[in-house]
C-alpha cells in the first residue's frame, strides 16, 4: 500500500482529507505543526525515509491573510521554504507532491476567470509568500508535481466565512457584508476529494499549475445571503462596499478560477457552490 504524507491536518482541508480518507486505499500520515516542522528540512526528510512516503500533501499554510502583513518571516517560512524543502526532497526520493496554493497570487484586477497561465502580482505579504513556495516548486521542479489553486475556503471545520456568518447571523438582526469582491467559494470536502481522485493519474515531468473552486460565481454579500436562507437565520444582509471595511491586507477584487484545465485532464466533475454549501450546512445541523 502507498504512503501519503498529508500535511497541516487540523486544517480546513487536512481536516476532510482525513475524514473522506476511509475511503481511498492508501496508508495515509497525518500530520501538524505539532508532530512535524515542515520548515526544517531535516526533520522533514527523517520523517519521510523513516515512513516510506510515496506521495505528499502539502495542504499547511500560513493563511492569516492581515497578520502576515506584520509576521511576514513567520508567513515565509511556512509559504515558502516549507514549499522548498518539499520540493527538494520530492526531487530527490521520486516523490509525488501536491502542493496547495490561492487566488491571491493574483491582484484581481481581471475581467475574466484567471486561467493557470495569467501573470501573477500579489497585493500583500500572504499572497507573496504562497506565489515564492510556487515559484521555488517549479524551479526545483520534482517530476509528478502539482499545484492546486484555490479560493474562498471553507468546511464543517475549523474557523471560516460560513461560521462566521451562522454566529454573527444568531447574534445580530443585520450585518454588512462586502458585494465588490467577486470570486466563487471553494467546499474543502470537494477539494479533498478531488485532490485523492486525481493523485494515482498525476504523470508529469515539468510542474503543472491548476485551478479548483467549485462552480459559479458570487460576491461575498451573495454568499452570506445563501448562508442565511439556507439555514433559515432571519437576520438582514445588507452590501457594502469594501471601502467600507478596511483590513490591513487588500483582498483581491475579482479571485473567478478558470476549472477548464483540471476538469478536462483528469476527468473530474465539480459540484455547484450553492449544492456544496447545502452539503455543509446540513453536517453542521443548520439546514432545515
Amino acid at each position: 500500500m502507498l504512503n501519503v504524507l498529508v500535511t497541516g491536518s487540523n486544517g480546513q482541508l487536512g481536516s476532510e482529507l482525513q475524514v473522506i480518507s476511509q475511503e481511498y486505499e492508501y496508508n495515509f500520515f497525518f500530520t501538524d505543526r505539532e508532530s512535524i516542522d515542515i520548515t526544517n528540512r531535516d526533520i522533514v526528510q527523517d520523517f519521510i525515509s523513516r515512513n516510506t512516503i510515496n506521495y505528499i500533501i502539502n495542504s499547511a499554510a500560513y493563511t492569516a491573510v492581515d497578520k502576515a502583513e506584520s509576521e511576514e518571516a513567520l508567513a515565509n517560512e511556512v509559504n515558502h521554504i516549507a514549499v522548498k524543502n518539499f520540493a527538494q526532497l520530492a526531487k530527490e526520493h521520486n516523490i509525488k507532491l501536491i502542493h496547495i496554493s490561492t487566488d491571491y497570487v493574483f491582484d484581481g484586477t481581471n475581467h475574466k476567470p484567471y486561467s493557470e497561465d495569467d501573470s501573477t502580482n500579489p497585493q500583500g505579504i500572504y499572497g507573496a509568500t504562497k506565489l515564492a513556495g510556487e515559484k521555488a516548486l517549479q524551479e526545483i521542479s520534482p517530476s509528478n508535481s502539482i499545484i492546486i489553486r484555490t479560493s474562498w475556503v471553507y468546511s464543517s471545520f475549523g474557523a471560516n466565512f460560513v461560521k462566521t456568518m451562522l454566529r454573527l447571523g444568531k447574534e445580530r438582526e443585520s450585518l454588512g457584508v462586502i458585494f465588490d469582491q467577486v470570486g466563487t467559494p471553494t467546499y474543502a470536502r470537494d477539494l479533498a476529494s478531488a485532490i485523492l481522485d486525481i493523485l494515482p493519474s498525476i504523470n508529469n515531468q515539468q510542474v503543472e499549475i491548476y485551478n479548483y473552486s467549485n462552480e459559479g460565481v458570487c460576491s461575498w454579500y451573495d454568499f452570506a445571503k445563501a448562508i442565511m436562507e439556507l439555514s433559515h437565520t432571519k437576520c438582514v444582509v445588507n452590501a457594502i462596499e469594501t471601502k467600507e471595511y478596511p483590513t490591513p491586507a487588500s483582498r483581491p477584487h475579482y479571485s473567478l478560477l478558470n476549472k477548464a484545465k483540471i476538469k478536462r485532464e483528469f476527468g473530474i466533475t465539480i459540484p455547484y457552490w450553492r449544492d456544496s454549501l447545502q452539503e455543509c450546512l446540513e453536517l453542521l445541523g443548520e439546514s432545515k
